[in-house]
């Protein structure tokens, strides 16, 4: 992960200091986007197990429709379930896939766990195709362990 070490330096400086959770994920997602070139829309999505459907929290780029996806829906739902990184070098290519922007070309969905439970994810979307790597994935795992400590 030599590439993203400096990034998992601001996030944990993030995630330690005194900001609220929200506006601590929003700096997140935020500072993935404008930091790293093919991150073009950052958002972390929520569980709600009872209903079985993910809710849209914090995120950065163009709006999206999408705040509400039931499990097994998209790559986001896909992830709800099966609890595992999701990478898609071209979305067209998915028939399971939610178009949220003409743009997208790539995505990458890691689930976040708090005490071994999915409680969420964070979706990386990218205007470029094939735009993530085995180092994306391991980056934002990385991420997610770090922002698990908030929950």
């Amino acid at each position: 992960m030599k590439n993203y070490d400096l990034h998992i330096e601001k996030i944990r400086e993030l995630v330690s200091g005194s900001q609220s959770k929200e506006v601590t994920l929003q700096s997140i997602c935020d500072y993935l986007k404008n930091n790293i070139p093919h991150y073009d829309w950052v958002g972390f999505y929520f569980a709600d197990h009872t209903n079985q459907t993910l809710h849209l929290g914090p995120h950065a780029g163009d709006p999206t429709d999408h705040t509400v996806i039931p499990f097994g829906k998209g790559i986001c739902g896909q992830v709800a379930l099966s609890n595992t990184n999701f990478l898609v070098p071209d979305v067209a290519a998915q028939d399971n896939y939610i178009a949220c922007s003409i743009d997208v070309k790539s995505e990458l969905v890691v689930p976040l766990f708090v005490n071994r439970k999915n409680i969420g994810q964070i979706d990386i979307d990218s205007h470029i195709f094939d735009a993530f790597s085995e180092e994306d994935e391991r980056f934002l795992e990385e991420v997610n362990k770090i922002v698990s400590k908030l929950f």
